[in-house]
């Protein structure tokens, strides 16, 4: 059993917080991470950049002037890509960027960059998390209790709206409930803190 730090919103501890073994993957699973991470930046492109080729450019089919005899480099029509107003040759045209990942993939990626955090001990086990308000001076008081100067991943049980509230103000604070987290959200921030409920969904996504 990994024994994971447990603490308390005041930043007192109440203890450790036995983790299975049996969940941890380390000997395998780097390639799966690196598709998952790459999967996820591919779906956050929107695929929206446009230009026109000659064909969808205003203009007539008229030739501007006579092939020969004007001393000019021959012109076959306005559209051309090499003429200001003209076309865009080869430019982008609106694509999806998605990426494929199995779910199987995406399970062992997940699996590994949470053991990751496990091994490297990088998870704080909270017992639990609330504000009685909105407020985001409450959420503040958290993060200094428990020693977070630089930001933190908060995994919840369940996110509700006062939490949500409370923690989308803050600069590099993110708040996501067990089930919704993904493998770059694991990856992105140095120190994850998990509630204890949260953490008990998190073993059942990860068995």
């Amino acid at each position: 059993m990994s024994k994971l730090p447990l603490k308390n919103v005041k930043g007192d501890s109440v203890g450790d917080y036995e983790f299975a073994d049996s969940l941890l993957v380390l000997d395998r699973g780097e390639q799966a991470v690196h598709e998952a991470i790459v999967a996820y930046g591919a779906h956050q492109r929107a695929g929206t950049a446009s230009t026109k080729s000659k064909r969808f450019v205003n203009g007539t089919g008229a030739k501007p002037w006579k092939q020969k005899g004007l001393g000019r480099a021959r012109a076959g029509y306005k559209q051309s890509p090499v003429w200001r107003g003209g076309a865009v040759a080869h430019g982008p045209h609106p694509r999806k960027y998605t990426k494929k990942v199995s779910k199987k993939v995406g399970q062992l990626a997940f699996q590994r960059a949470f053991s990751a955090k496990v091994d490297q001990g990088e998870i704080t086990v909270i017992d639990q998390l609330s504000v009685t308000a909105p407020k985001t001076k409450e959420f503040v008081a958290v993060l200094k209790n428990l020693g977070l100067d630089r930001g933190a991943l908060f995994i919840v049980d369940e996110a509700t709206d006062n939490l949500l509230l409370a923690a989308r103000n803050i600069p590099r604070v993110e708040l996501v409930s067990a089930s919704l987290v993904n493998t770059y959200q694991i990856l992105r921030y140095k120190n994850v803190i998990v509630t204890k409920a949260g953490m008990e969904a998190l073993e059942k996504r990860l068995g």
